[in-house]
């Protein structure tokens, strides 16, 4: 049974940084991708970021590149995401899901492609 158990969100001044953690098992790790998603209330669902878990190609979304870094440690069978220049406009929960990994270049766009999600962790940021 695949588990993913988001933690590390939290409230946050605009500007500041945030890491999420995302422990994951239950699945063969060299055949997935995993990403991160995001919604806000009365928001639509964004996907941000996904890696693939064999070669660690990476996708982010225009909304967060240059400030969001995908990670994941094999050791500790744990996706990461590292958040950095958080601004308003980046409250919301995120999750962390797992796909196959031929999904890779689109499940950004195509969240019902996603195998598995966790619950989310809540993250608030303030002006």
């Amino acid at each position: 049974e695949v588990q993913l158990v988001e933690s590390g969100g939290g409230l946050v001044q605009a500007g500041g940084s945030l890491r999420l953690s995302c422990a994951a098992s239950g699945f063969t790790y060299d055949d997935y991708t995993m990403a991160w998603f995001r919604q806000a209330p009365g928001k639509e669902r964004e996907g941000i970021s996904s890696i693939t878990l064999s070669d660690r190609i990476t996708y982010y979304a225009a909304s967060v590149k240059g400030r969001f870094t995908i990670s994941y440690d094999n050791a500790k069978n744990t996706l990461y995401l590292q958040m950095n220049n958080l601004k308003v406009e980046d409250t919301a929960l995120y999750y962390c899901a797992v796909a196959s990994r031929r999904w890779m270049r689109v499940l950004l766009s195509a969240p019902n492609r996603v195998d598995s999600r966790g619950r989310g962790t809540q993250v608030t940021v303030s002006s």
